[in-house]
């Protein structure tokens, strides 16, 4: 075995274990009681800037993006496509406007984004979830499976990313992905360690 190929595997161990251990914490954060209080604000933003209101051209709903769905002003979810929001780069917090037509169809807007971060970060597979997510810096962000399809992105690969400026997210837009041109492997347990 080359020594890149073993560098990789155990840059994509570290990275792993650097996932878990960062759920470790996420979790036991929870079970103290230093539960993050973010998590739950955007159905209050959603209550302060959303509305709702009737036109002849059906119901016009504001509210707020928290990284899958928006949040309406009274609290109910509306699933957001998730090929429009990576392809917009949504992010949580955004303010969107959904115009539901008499047909039945919906059509989404980004009318309010939140200032963003650039971050950049390594696409590792949640061993739980089996899910991808972003390891940026000392955080792990979750990102939409459409946007990591669209860039045909790959554990190891390196991630940019976009964040909220001012809050702590829990999801992340996928802004592009920078492939890893030794990665071959799907997955780290599929890796053999040979020192």
């Amino acid at each position: 075995m080359s020594k890149n190929k073993k560098i990789e595997q155990l840059e994509s161990l570290i990275s792993n274990l650097e996932v878990e251990l960062k759920k470790t914490k996420s979790i036991l954060g929870e079970l103290s009681g230093k539960k993050n209080s973010r998590l739950t604000d955007h159905g209050l933003k959603a209550s302060e800037v959303g509305k709702e209101d009737a036109s002849e051209d059906g119901i016009i709903v504001e509210g707020v993006f928290n990284g899958q769905i928006m949040i309406g002003p009274d609290g109910k979810q509306y699933s957001v496509p998730a090929n429009y929001a990576s392809k917009s780069k949504l992010v949580e917090g955004d303010i969107l406007k959904l115009t539901i037509d008499k047909d039945g169809s919906f059509i989404f807007k980004q009318i309010s984004p939140v200032e963003r971060n650039r971050l950049v970060g390594h696409l590792v597979k949640d061993k739980d979830t089996d899910e991808f997510v972003v390891l940026a810096g000392d955080k792990i962000y979750k990102v939409l499976m459409a946007s990591v399809t669209y860039f045909k992105g790959s554990e190891g690969d390196e991630v940019v990313i976009l964040v909220p400026k001012d809050a702590d997210g829990v999801w992340a837009a996928v802004e592009n992905v920078i492939k890893n041109t030794y990665s071959t492997q799907k997955s780290s347990e599929d890796f053999e360690i040979t020192l």
